[in-house]
């Protein structure tokens, strides 16, 4: 490139970026998630992050069951599209998904998404602000190097108005779903 000639930064959009992997440019072995229109590299998942996703698959389908919300689904690492750019994969979400439905679900169907931090902490509240932008009532991130569980809620235009930590020994609820019985921090790590 020589000094007159700038790069371009062209953003995709979601269809866009279904289409490659549609025509093979992306496939099932790429971790990667569509953020702002950029196709993002996925950190691999360790062992601690692993177990804390199994852990909160386990507990959310237990209190679920108990709850009897029979249209609530547990959603593991799949896409959630946000707008036309953005399709992040949480880690987990809990998702109202009607009969019937045909399409990755957008954020009328979240009601918690989770995202479980071990290296991508900076990343994660990024997303976590995106989220509260398109109206996702509450996420939280849970802060595998500490323990803790950040907590947003009150979702608007600059992201998330209400933000919290819940520390290990403390108990949390989601206050978008108040049918589930509380979660012991201790029960998520």
């Amino acid at each position: 490139m020589t000094a007159t000639e700038t790069a371009t930064r062209r953003r995709f959009t979601v269809d866009e970026y279904h289409r490659m992997a549609d025509a093979g440019i992306l496939t099932d072995d790429d971790r990667v998630e569509l953020i702002s229109g950029t196709v993002i590299a996925r950190s691999p998942i360790g062992p601690a992050h692993m177990r804390c996703v199994l852990q909160l698959d386990r507990l959310f389908h237990r209190h679920i069951a108990q709850a009897d919300l029979p249209d609530l689904f547990v959603s593991v690492q799949n896409p959630l599209r946000l707008d036309a750019h953005w399709e992040p994969e949480p880690d987990v979400a809990l998702l109202h998904v009607p009969r019937g439905m045909d399409t990755i679900p957008g954020p009328a169907a979240a009601r918690l998404v989770v995202e479980v931090a071990d290296t991508t902490l900076a990343h994660d509240r990024r997303k976590a602000t995106r989220y509260g932008q398109a109206g996702v009532p509450e996420t939280w991130i849970v802060v595998l190097e500490d323990g803790a569980i950040e907590v947003y809620r009150q979702p608007g235009a600059d992201g998330y108005a209400e933000q919290q930590r819940v520390p290990p020994g403390d108990v949390l609820s989601c206050a978008a779903l108040p049918d589930l019985a509380p979660f012991p921090v201790e029960e998520i790590l």
